[in-house]
Order: structure tokens, then sequence, then C-alpha cells
């Protein structure tokens, strides 16, 4: 698959803004400055950008407890999430969510959760409203390889098979699930062999690899546009750190870190753009000197912000229902 340079530099600096969001992050949390968990996508970051590349503005995706990737791929603001993960009331959801609960439907980022395959049915009902409305719309639904072992995942695929829903699944194998190794949670290696059971797709690919995520993802993405059903795509992958940040990691052997450490995705890219002369040295520089300088700005937007009022605790609990909602 071609891709302009233009297309490949934006997929990069989508990859390196969600790495030096997710860094900073990390410090933040460590000072103290941002309350609650936090569930870093260091490692990952070639997953979420090589799939929402292939996506329109009005696209879907849902997301995890791990969701900071995913909602940048998705064009989430830097400065409203980090606000948001601060506490503060100019953040995505008013300082009330924190980081496992970030949403911008007009994006069309319809929630991290910090519920464990969650996003698996919400994406059916996405794909289900798709298909009422009659458009060429898409939702991507991206959820870790434990979850895979949710009611959930098996409902959701079952039924997005039966009614040819528009909508591609997109495991982030990243070998765990929280300090659970995959070999002792599951009894096949790919966890895209669970296609066969729906009769959709499966395919397994280099999830460090941003452009094999995107050819794959392209090829689903078309599939279901056309009307042609799911997809699943496994993304082989691995998160740098622990579960949540504060967990150490030492279930994780020495030899295997190492090992993925050196097929970090965002070096890859870098010597591919390198190579074939997509960017100098000094462009790559500047680029990420740019992403730098937007992360300072979130820094400070959310430093400056409020946090939410007392009396504010009970808004936002109940939706207003403006029109008369018919159901088919």
């Amino acid at each position: 698959m071609t891709l302009s340079n233009g297309k490949i530099i934006d997929m990069y600096k989508t990859m390196i803004r969600i790495r030096k969001f997710e860094t900073q992050a990390m410090n933040l949390f460590a000072q103290g400055s941002i309350p609650g968990f936090v569930h870093l996508y260091l490692g990952e970051e070639a997953v979420a950008t090589g799939a929402c590349a292939n996506l329109k503005d009005d696209d879907y995706i849902t997301s995890t407890h791990r969701g900071h990737g995913h909602i940048l791929a998705k064009g989430g603001d830097l400065k409203y999430m980090m606000a948001e993960l601060y506490g503060k009331e100019t953040g995505y959801c008013k300082g009330k969510g924190g980081s496992m609960h970030i949403a911008d439907a007009t994006k069309g980022i319809l929630g991290a959760n910090g519920i464990v395959g969650a996003g698996h049915n919400i994406a059916v009902g996405a794909g289900a409203s798709i298909q009422y409305r009659e458009t060429d719309q898409v939702c991507v639904c991206f959820f870790g390889d434990a979850s895979t072992n949710q009611g959930t995942f098996h409902e959701a695929l079952n039924l997005a098979s039966v009614w040819k829903l528009p909508v591609v699944f997109v495991c982030e194998n990243n070998l765990y699930g929280i300090s659970v190794s995959q070999s002792r949670h599951q009894a096949i290696k790919d966890v895209s062999d669970r296609a066969v059971a729906y009769n959709m797709p499966g395919i397994t690919v280099d999830g460090n690899d941003v452009f094999a995520v995107y050819e794959a993802a392209n090829e689903a993405i078309k599939r279901a546009r056309k009307k042609q059903g799911p997809t699943l795509i496994e993304c082989k992958t691995y998160r740098h750190r622990g579960h949540f940040e504060g967990d150490p990691g030492a279930y994780k052997p020495e030899e295997e870190q190492k090992e993925w450490l050196e097929k970090d995705p965002i070096p890859r890219i870098e010597k591919f753009m390198l190579d074939n002369k997509i960017v100098t040295e000094d462009e790559l520089k500047n680029l990420n000197e740019e992403v730098d300088n937007e992360i300072k700005e979130a820094v400070e937007f959310a430093n400056n912000s409020s946090y939410p009022s007392l009396e504010s605790v009970v808004e936002d609990i109940y939706t207003d229902i403006k029109e008369e909602v018919r159901i088919r």
C-alpha cells in the first residue's frame, strides 16, 4: 500500500503526541499532580494510530481503561484531556470522569471506560445505529487480549456477524491481562482464531508496525463500509509500563521486556522515514519540538483551570430528552 509522505508524517506526529502525552502523564502522576489511577498506552502507539488514520471525522471508536492513545488518535484535544486527568472543570467530562472516562461525541469518541469488555457491546450499538440510518460510517472497537474472555466479546462478535454490522474489532494483545500472561489465561496463541466461530475474517498483525496496522484496518474498514460485515484484527504489541502506574511490572521477564523494547514502534517509523528520505534529522527534531510545545501548553491549561464547584456534583447526572425517540 502506497502512502503519501504527508500521511506518514501525520501518523508519526500522532504517535509522538501519544508518547509524549503519556510520558508527561507518568511524570505528573509520580509527582502527585494527577489523582486516581492512570493506565498508560506507552509502547502501543502504532495500533491506535494505524487504525484511526483510516477513519473519517464522523466514524466512531470505543475505548478502554487504557484509552488515552485511542482518543488522541481520533483527534482528541490535548488540553481537554490533560485537564480531565487533573480533575479540572475544563476537562472533557468537567473533571468528573478522570483518566478512564474520557469521551467526545463530536469526534465520534464514544468513551473510554473502566469496565473490562464494556466497549464491545457499545460498538455493536453504534454499528446498529449506522445500519439503521443507512450511512457509510464504521465503528472501531479497541480492547485488550484478556477482555476476549468476557461474555461481552462473544455476544458482540456474534451479533455483529449475524447482522453484518460495520464494526471493526481491534484487539490490542499486549500479552498480559493485568499481571496474568496470555499463555495462562487462554489456550490459544492468536486471538484472531476466535473469528472463525463467528464467520468473520480474523487477522493477526505486528502491532508495533504502524504500516501493518494501517493496511489491515484499511481493508477491514473498506469491507465494513461496503456492508460486508465485521472483521477481527489482532495487533501483537507490548505495554512498556505496568498495568497501571504504581504496578512495578515485576511479573514481566527481563528478557521479554528487553526484546519488546527493541521493537519500539516509534524508532521503527523514524528509521523508515529517515531511510526513505521522507524527513531529515532536523525536520524530525522540529516535529518533536512542536509536539513538546503542545504538551507544555496542555499542562499549563490544566494547571490554570479551576476544580469543579461543590454544587456541580449533582449536574450532568440525567439527560433531558428533547424530542420523541421512535424505536423500529
